[in-house]
C-alpha cells in the first residue's frame, strides 16, 4: 500500500512568482480560455467604438476566468491518498482489485476532485473517478479492477488529482509520488498425486530404520555446547576423549526435485498468452508448487545455469524457508522471466552433473540431435527424470503430417527414453493434468521409487 500527501493548491513558497503565474494560467480550460478571448475582443471593441457598457462586459469576461485561476491555485486545503492491492500477486488471467483512498487532512472542504490512476495499457484503461465536496477529516474511497493475460510485473500510479473551479474556468493536476507494483504470476494448475521415481537416497522410511538399526558404537560424537541436553551426551566417547561429548542428531534428507526451463529463443515459436513458450513457464509453476506442497526441496533452474536467488545453501528452496515463502519468491522469478539468448543446455547440464540424485522434471522447447545428447546425460545424476518436449512449430500452425519434422521429433523423443527419460511431446493445447498422469503410466521405472504426492 502507498500513501502520499500532496498539496492541493500551488506551493506555498511559489504563489507570488512568475512560476506560480504562469502554472495557474496554464491551467484555463478551454471555456476559461475562450472567456478570456471574448473579453479582449469586448474591451478592444469597446475602446474602438466608445461603448463603456461593452468596456464593463468585457472586462468582467476577461477577469472571470483570472480569478478562477487565482483562486484555484491559492487554495490552501490539502488531501492525502492511499493505493491498496488485492491480492498483490494474482495469476495470469484473473483480477485484483485496487483500492484507492482519499482523506482531507486540511481545516477546509474540498471542491470538486476528479481522481486518474495511472496504470499499464495491458491492465485496461486508465480508471477516473468525480469525487464530491470533501469535508474537513473526512475521507472517499473508491475502486477499479485490473486484469491481464501476460505475466509481468506492472506499476500502478502515480495518482493524479485534478482541481477545478464552479465554473469550468481552470483546472489544475497534482500527482502523488508514491506508486504500487502488481505482480502477474503464470497459471498454475493443480496436478494429481502420483507416484514418480526420483526421491534422494537415504530419505523416508528405509532412512529412518537404518538408524533405529545403528548401534551406539555408530554414532558420531562431537564436543558438548552450552544449552546441550544433558540426556544426550555420550558417555562412552566422553571417557575416551577426556572432555564431555554429546550425539550428533541426524535429520533425514528432504526428497529433491530439480525443475528445469528451457528458455532459449530460437527453440520457441510465436508469441503471445497462446504461446508454446507461456505453456512450459506455467508447467514449471505448476510443477514447482506441487513439490514444494508435498515437502521436497525444489529448485528451478535454466538453460543459462541460473536458480532462482535467496534459496538455500545447496541450491534447493523448501528445507530452510516456509513453503508459501520459496513458493512467491519463484513465481515472482517466473513472473517476469523471458527468452534467453543461449543457443544450447550445457551450462544447466554443468550445473546438474555437480550433484543432484533426486527427481528431474524438464520443460524443453525444440531440440536438434547435439542438444538432445545433452539432455540425455542430464539423466546420469537424478534419480528419476520426467521431460515434456514442447512441439513449437504446431503451437503457431497447424500440426504437419510431413514424415520428415515428424520422424525428427520422434527420433528426439526416442534417444531421451532410451537414456532412462520419461519423455512426452507437447502439442497444442495439452493439458499438464493429463501428462502428469500419462507420465505416471509411462513411467521407467529406473531408480528408487518415491512418491511425489
Amino acid at each position: 500500500m502507498s500513501t502520499g500527501v500532496p498539496s492541493a493548491g500551488g506551493p506555498e513558497a511559489d504563489r507570488g512568482d512568475k512560476g506560480g503565474v504562469r502554472t495557474a494560467l496554464a491551467g484555463l480550460t478551454t471555456r476559461g480560455r475562450s472567456f478570456f478571448a471574448a473579453g479582449i475582443a469586448a474591451a478592444v471593441c469597446a475602446y474602438v467604438l466608445g461603448q463603456s457598457d461593452l468596456l464593463r462586459v468585457g472586462l468582467l469576461l476577461a477577469v472571470l476566468p483570472l480569478v478562477c485561476a487565482t483562486v484555484l491555485y491559492r487554495t490552501r486545503y490539502r488531501v492525502a491518498g492511499s493505493r491498496r492491492l488485492s491480492p498483490a500477486r494474482v495469476p495470469a488471467g484473473s483480477e485484483a482489485r485496487v483500492h484507492l483512498r482519499m482523506d482531507n487532512v486540511s481545516r477546509l472542504p474540498t471542491g470538486l476532485l476528479m481522481l486518474q490512476d495511472r496504470v499499464p495499457y495491458v491492465l485496461g484503461p486508465r480508471p477516473r473517478f468525480v469525487l464530491d465536496r470533501v469535508e474537513p477529516g473526512g475521507r472517499r474511497e473508491v475502486s477499479y479492477r485490473v486484469r491481464s493475460d501476460l505475466r509481468g510485473r506492472y506499476p500502478l500510479g502515480p495518482l493524479q488529482l485534478r482541481l477545478t473551479d464552479p465554473f469550468g474556468m481552470c483546472e489544475l493536476t497534482r500527482s502523488f509520488s508514491t506508486y504500487d507494483t502488481l505482480t502477474v504470476i503464470p497459471r498454475v494448475e493443480a496436478l494429481p498425486p502420483v507416484r514418480l521415481s526420483g526421491e534422494a537416497k537415504g530419505y523416508g522410511d528405509g532412512r529412518q530404520r537404518s538408524l533405529a538399526l545403528a548401534g551406539e558404537d555408530d554414532v558420531i560424537p562431537r564436543g558438548y555446547r552450552y544449552g546441550d541436553d544433558l540426556r544426550r551426551v555420550h558417555w562412552r566417547s566422553t571417557a575416551r576423549y577426556g572432555e564431555l561429548m554429546v550425539r550428533r542428531e541426524e535429520q533425514p534428507q528432504r526428497a529433491r526435485c530439480t525443475v528445469l526451463l528451457d528458455t532459449r529463443g530460437h527453440a520457441f515459436a510465436g508469441a503471445g498468452p497462446d504461446a508454446a513458450f507461456e505453456w512450459a513457464v506455467s508447467g514449471a509453476a505448476s510443477v514447482l508448487v506441487h513439490m514444494l506442497e508435498r515437502g521436497f526441496s525444489v529448485r528451478l533452474l535454466t538453460d543459462t545455469g541460473n536458480s532462482v536467488p535467496g534459496e538455500g545453501a545447496d541450491g534447493f528452496a523448501g528445507a530452510s524457508q516456509g513453503t508459501a515463502d520459496a513458493a512467491g519468491l519463484m513465481m515472482d522469478t517466473l513472473a517476469v522471466i523471458d527468452h534467453s539468448d543461449g543457443s544450447g543446455l550445457s551450462r544447466a547440464y554443468d550445473v546438474l552433473r555437480r550433484g543432484n540424485e533426486g527427481l528431474l522434471v524438464a520443460f524443453i522447447g525444440d531440440l536438434d540431435e547435439e542438444q538432445a545428447a545433452v539432455v540425455a546425460k542430464m539423466r546420469q545424476r537424478s534419480g528419476g527424470a520426467l521431460a515434456f518436449v514442447l512441439d513449437s512449430e504446431s503451437w503457431v500452425r497447424e500440426p504437419t503430417d510431413v514424415p520428415g519434422p515428424l520422424q525428427e521429433r520422434e527420433e528426439r523423443l526416442r534417444m531421451l527414453r532410451e537414456a532412462g527419460w520419461t519423455a512426452l511431446g507437447v502439442p497444442r493445447g495439452s493439458s499438464l493434468e493429463e501428462l502428469w498422469r500419462l507420465a505416471d503410466r509411462e513411467r521407467t521405472g529406473v531408480g528408487a521409487a518415491g512418491e511425489a504426492s
